[in-house]
C-alpha cells in the first residue's frame, strides 16, 4: 500500500530518542507522505525542520487553541512569515477546544480561529481544523469564511454536521479512534462521507489504533484505521490507502 499520513506530530518530545529512525523507515513501510502540523510558533518552526530534512514529509504552521494563550500579533506575524516556507503546506493546526476547562477563554480561542482563517484566505491555504467539543461554533465561523477549504482534523461531530462540511468543499479526517469499540458516531459520519472527501490520519504520537491502544502511535499503524475505513465503505483497504493518498495530494496541492 501507498499510504498518504495527513496528520503526524514528529516534531513531539515523544519521538526524541528515535525520531530519524521512523521517519526514514516510513518510505519503506509503505507511507508515501507526512504532513506534521504545528501548535504555537516553536513546533511550528520545528515542523518546517523536519519537512526540510526528509523529502517525504511537509508541514503545517498554526496556533492550536490548547496553545494560543498569550498570542498576540507577533506570533500571527510569525505564522504569516513560516506560511512562506516552500513545505509549508497549509495552515493549522487551528480551530476550537471546549474539552479542557484550563484552556484560553472560548472567545479568545475563536478570535485566533478567525485571524487564521483569514490568513488562509488571504493566502489561498488550506487549513486543518481542531474541534474538540465545540462542533456548533467551529461550523459557524468556518461559514464565515467561505473562500477557505481544508480538513477537519480527527472528525468527532455528527452525520449531520459531516455532510454540512461536505457540501461545503471540506474534508474530514479519520483517525485511530474509529478502529474503537464506541466508534458508532464516527461510522455514522463515514457513512454519509463520500470517498473523495476523506483522508486517514495518525496523529502520532497520540491516537493509536485497536490493537496498540495505550501504545505511542506512528504512521506505520495507519493500516488499522484503513482497514476499519474500507471495510465500513466497502472496498478493500489497497483501495482505501490509493484513495486517500490522491486525497491528501488533492488537499494539500502535491499533485
Amino acid at each position: 500500500m501507498r499510504i498518504f499520513d495527513t496528520h503526524a506530530h514528529y516534531d513531539s518530545s515523544a519521538f526524541a530518542s528515535d525520531r530519524d529512525e521512523i521517519l526514514t523507515a516510513l518510505p519503506q513501510a509503505g507511507v508515501e507522505l507526512v504532513v506534521d502540523p504545528g501548535c504555537d510558533v516553536e513546533s511550528s518552526r520545528a515542523a518546517l525542520a523536519l519537512a526540510e530534512r526528509y523529502p517525504h514529509v511537509y508541514a503545517a504552521v498554526g496556533l492550536h487553541p490548547e496553545d494560543c494563550a498569550g498570542a498576540g500579533e507577533a506570533e500571527l506575524e510569525e505564522i504569516r512569515r513560516l506560511c512562506g516556507h516552500e513545505k509549508a503546506v497549509a495552515i493549522g493546526e487551528i480551530g476550537l477546544d471546549y474539552y479542557w476547562a484550563e484552556n484560553p477563554p472560548r472567545p479568545f480561542q475563536q478570535e485566533i480561529f478567525r485571524r487564521q482563517l483569514a490568513l488562509a484566505q488571504e493566502l489561498d491555504m488550506p487549513v486543518i481544523v481542531h474541534d474538540r467539543e465545540a462542533h456548533g461554533d467551529s461550523l459557524a465561523i468556518v461559514r464565515e469564511f467561505p473562500g477557505v477549504r481544508g480538513v477537519f482534523h480527527c472528525y468527532s461531530g455528527s452525520a449531520e454536521m459531516a455532510q454540512e462540511l461536505v457540501k461545503l468543499g471540506w474534508y474530514l479526517g479519520f483517525d485511530g479512534p474509529i478502529t474503537y469499540k464506541n466508534a458508532r458516531r464516527a461510522a455514522e459520519a463515514a457513512a454519509v462521507t463520500p470517498l473523495e472527501r476523506m483522508v486517514v490520519e495518525t496523529d502520532s504520537p497520540y491516537l493509536s489504533p485497536v490493537p496498540l491502544r495505550g501504545k505511542r502511535n506512528d504512521s506505520r499503524n495507519l493500516t488499522y484505521v484503513l482497514e476499519t475505513l474500507a471495510a465500513w465503505k466497502g472496498v478493500t483497504p489497497e483501495e482505501m490507502a490509493r484513495i486517500t493518498l490522491e486525497n491528501g495530494k488533492r488537499l494539500y496541492r502535491l499533485e
